[in-house]
């Protein structure tokens, strides 16, 4: 099968992400949340860009899902190009595995920059996404039936840990700290996250990767445009039924810190449902020259995610408030309204780089 073309709904959906993080670590959401508070539309409408404290589904719950879904979908695209230029799978391989250890050792390395000392925790999106990767990367020579029942099998084995290990202490599967999670985390760092995150969260998560791989493989074949996207509407239907079912009966509560089983299935199918609609949107429907803010950052987006959490966090969102409250100083503007406008301000500065960068091709390969 021949893989000649470049999705622009991918770069765009990955656009999207980066976005939404960057407009995160321009604090704009808090920033949001103190100007509009917690009631009304406005209140209500900011709450979905925080996930929710532990039991439900937001729409900030779904970025890491559909950042790992398309992680999985360019990875089938990668190796099919390489295999077409002639590449030896071993080449592939040793690519693959040198990607997977950067990605593990830039997601420690940005832990020790949120802390301001070294540290080892794994709690990171990149760090997990190393391990997922690399389990999709090896089951891509098989069947679409065996990918789907190893995606399966990682979610249940997961499931099983937490409901079944009976560890003293941690034997609570749906109870912050007191689960199977919290006790390899332990294990493995010593330590238990704050937030209630879990390490291990690559395991069920590893589903989103394989998934993400399978679209991949759908998009590059030949069916008509209206077999991929009925392809995409009936899993994403299918997720989203029985992740919330399994949540609404009580069987098994849609928990996102610890990636329960409901959230896994749910998740991915809000986010198979968004990949049609870019894919109908943008590739079938050919949406306008809009997409290219989008797609312009979602052309790299790690070293674009990196920037973020590192410049744009650290140095960048100071020094932008430094101009952009000066100016509203002057005509009196609330203090809170100058604590968005200036994340706003941030915000452009960033795509403004990005966009700069995508100009003169200065990308930086991660």
């Amino acid at each position: 099968m021949k893989t000649t073309y470049r999705l622009l709904s991918l770069d765009f959906m990955r656009g999207v992400i980066m976005v939404l993080l960057a407009a995160e670590s321009t604090l704009l959401y808090v920033r949001w949340q103190e100007l509009a508070g917690t009631e009304g539309i406005a209140g209500q409408l900011v709450q979905q860009f925080f996930h929710v404290p532990w039991q439900g589904l937001h729409f900030w719950d779904l970025v890491q899902p559909a950042f790992m879904t398309i992680a999985g979908t360019s990875l089938y695209f990668s190796v099919q190009h390489r295999l077409q230029k002639g590449d030896a799978p071993s080449l592939i391989t040793h690519h693959v595995l040198k990607r997977s250890l950067k990605l593990l050792l830039l997601g420690v390395a940005l832990h020790c920059v949120y802390a301001g000392k070294l540290v080892c925790e794994l709690w990171n999106v990149l760090a997990q996404l190393s391990v997922t990767l690399l389990v999709a990367y090896v089951l891509l020579p098989y069947s679409a039936r065996t990918q789907l029942l190893v995606s399966f099998l990682c979610i249940g084995l997961s499931e099983a840990l937490y409901r079944f290990a009976h560890i003293p202490g941690f034997d609570q599967p749906f109870t912050p700290d007191k689960n199977f999670g919290s006790w390899m985390d332990l294990l493995l760092m010593g330590k238990l996250n704050s937030g209630h995150w879990i390490a291990m969260n690559f395991l069920p998560t590893a589903a989103h990767t394989i998934w993400g791989s399978l679209a991949g493989k759908v998009l590059a074949s030949h069916k008509s445009a209206a077999s991929k996207i009925k392809v995409f509407v009936l899993a994403g239907i299918l997720g989203v039924l029985v992740g919330h079912a399994l949540d609404f009966t009580g069987v098994d509560p849609i928990i996102k810190r610890i990636c329960t089983a409901s959230f896994v299935l749910a998740s991915g199918g809000w986010v198979f449902l968004l990949l049609a609609f870019c894919y109908w949107s943008i590739d079938v429907r050919k949406a306008g020259h809009w997409v290219l803010f989008f797609t312009v950052v979602g052309m790299n987006p790690i070293f674009i995610y990196l920037f973020f959490e590192t410049v744009g966090l650290q140095w960048l969102n100071g020094t932008v408030a430094i101009f952009t409250n000066g100016f509203t100083d002057w005509f009196g503007v609330p203090d809170q309204v100058q604590a968005v406008l200036a994340s706003l301000a941030t915000l452009a500065v960033e795509w403004y780089i990005c966009y700069w960068l995508y100009q003169r091709r200065i990308f930086f390969r991660v």
